[in-house]
């Protein structure tokens, strides 16, 4: 008879999951043991740092990922983590042990006595199995629920005493048959919801088209990119955007809108048609109170998550396949024309004084030092957008950030997404109040030899927060500043190879030389000016 833990792992096979993302405790060796060639353990030394990876892992990768956390201690090391994956949409599945059943009930040391009650509400589903044989069967389910739209993290607390339990020939094969199914989600649109909003499209005076995370992560960037260049609308980035939908490099692209209520009104202003593909409605921080749209402006949002459409403020949605129902829309729309390309200015930034540059002239030479083909994971904050200036990114799946919002998703995430994009460069551009988040991820990322190049921007602050203090009238407010940190020091100690850069032309050098070796992490140490964001 087969047991449990060989159910499970036939169960993660069937799947395409054979990398698990963990960090171990007595709780997960039973289902650790004899673990089996075909798989992979990568090991973090935390366990946000081990979420963070397996996030980067399935947004670069598409597929689903698997962590493997330690009861209930690990799971609340990892909530944040968990939180982002969640604001990320990622697919990913997290199990933490369990203590054995026989102890549960006496609650022994490591139970985790209401587990399916500890990552909520981050999570889409979170489940015990009530047997040892619906195990294998509920691990399939876990699966089927993430790679739902929209995606995102589910919960399986498990004993530790099931894996070694035997199933029968008909539990063996019910967990087998539960993990061979396949769902396609592939909602097609009504004709007549289409037709009505290809006419509100031609029917107005001015449309304008924001796009935003779903579409590059849904695969409608080509369809979006079609219609925008088939109607000659402009295209804006929906607020706080987490992966580029549309080429920055665009001459019908216009920036990416504020995340504020009033500002952003007022960026939409002269459009009497605001078309929302892939965002919600809309990602707003910090709080500026107004209209969310002008006077006159009507908005209609295409989205395959309900939740989003539902929780909306303002206007009209569709709940649909994003690319079958943009090809329909583009397919009842009369050719526009090219639109206007929109007037760039040529930054120019001030050259480096005393080996510290500005934020715009670091990136600058960094996405200069860069491949073409190049995965970014950023992470730092106040520089978004002159990170933006600087890489122009026109490809898709090139860019991870964080939605969330919490910090300690770009070290962890950057080494997960190398994982799962091996043949890509990745650069991960971090803040050093960031990286020491999830700085454990380097050690991740030496022991493993993943070729993340890892640019640090060194100001000594957390200059964000220095400007949400000047939007809150919170000056004074303590802890903002972070002086005395050596981040080549930490990483040294972790086995990374460092470099710190004084000038632009070095950065550039240092950064091809990285890209290109391929060889195990580097990480460059780059004092920066620091400049804060404006509204």
């Amino acid at each position: 008879m087969r047991t449990v833990r060989e159910s499970v792992l036939d169960v993660l096979r069937t799947r395409g999951i054979t990398t698990v993302f963990g960090n171990p405790g007595s709780t997960e060796l039973p289902m650790l043991k004899r673990f089996p060639d075909d798989f992979r353990y990568v090991l973090g030394l935390q366990e946000a740092v081990v979420v963070g990876m397996a996030d980067g892992f399935a947004l670069a990768s598409g597929t689903t990922s698997l962590v493997n956390l330690h009861t209930g201690p690990g799971t609340g090391n990892a909530m944040g983590a968990i939180l982002n994956a969640r604001a990320n949409r990622t697919p990913m599945v997290v199990t933490a042990g369990q203590q054995v059943r026989a102890m549960l009930t006496m609650e022994a040391l490591l139970s985790n006595p209401q587990a399916t009650l500890l990552p909520q509400p981050a999570v889409k589903w979170a489940y015990e199995p009530p047997r040892p044989a619906d195990v294998p069967a509920a691990l399939a389910r876990a699966v089927q629920i993430a790679e739902t739209p929209p995606h995102g993290p589910v919960f399986l607390s498990l004993p530790m005493d099931d894996f070694d339990a035997e199933l029968t020939e008909a539990q063996d094969l019910a967990g087998r048959t539960a993990a061979a199914r396949r769902i396609t989600h592939a909602a097609a649109p009504d004709a007549g919801t289409v037709a009505a909003l290809a006419d509100r499209i031609s029917g107005a005076r001015s449309a304008v088209l924001v796009v935003g995370d779903d579409v590059d992560a849904s695969g409608a960037w080509g369809a979006v990119l079609a219609l925008a260049e088939r109607t000659g609308l402009p295209v804006w980035a929906a607020p706080v955007s987490a992966r580029v939908s549309f080429p920055r490099n665009h001459p019908q692209f216009r920036g990416e809108l504020t995340p504020a209520i009033r500002p952003l009104g007022g960026q939409l202003a002269g459009h009497d048609l605001v078309v929302v593909i892939g965002a919600p409605v809309f990602r707003y921080y910090p709080y500026i109170p107004g209209a969310h749209l002008p006077e006159g402006t009507e908005l209609v949002l295409l989205t395959r998550d309900a939740e989003e459409a539902a929780k909306a403020p303002v206007g009209d949605a569709v709940v649909a396949d994003l690319a079958l129902t943009v090809r329909a829309l583009a397919d009842r729309l009369p050719a526009g024309g090219a639109g206007a390309a929109a007037p760039h200015e040529q930054v120019r930034f001030p050259e480096a004084a005393e080996g510290v540059m500005p934020p715009l002239a670091a990136l600058t030479a960094i996405a200069q030092g860069a491949p073409e083909n190049t995965l970014w994971v950023n992470e730092s904050p106040s520089n978004v957008p002159q990170f933006h200036e600087a890489t122009r990114i026109s490809t898709p799946g090139s860019y991870l950030f964080s939605a969330g919002g919490g910090l300690g998703f770009g070290a962890a995430a950057a080494v997960g997404a190398q994982l799962g994009a091996p043949d890509r460069p990745v650069v991960c551009v971090i803040g050093d109040g960031s990286i020491h988040y999830a700085v454990q991820a380097l050690w991740t990322a030496a022991a493993y030899r993943v070729p993340v190049t890892f640019v640090v921007l060194s100001n000594a602050k957390y200059a964000i927060l220095q400007w949400f203090a000047q939007l809150a009238h919170a000056q004074g407010a303590p802890g903002l500043d972070i002086p005395g940190l050596d981040i080549t020091a930490v990483a040294e100690g972790y086995g990374v190879r460092t470099h710190r850069a004084h000038s632009a032309g070095e950065l550039t050098k240092l950064v091809r030389d990285s890209a290109s070796r391929q060889d195990g992490p580097v990480l460059i140490d780059v004092p920066v000016t620091t400049e804060l964001p404006s509204l």
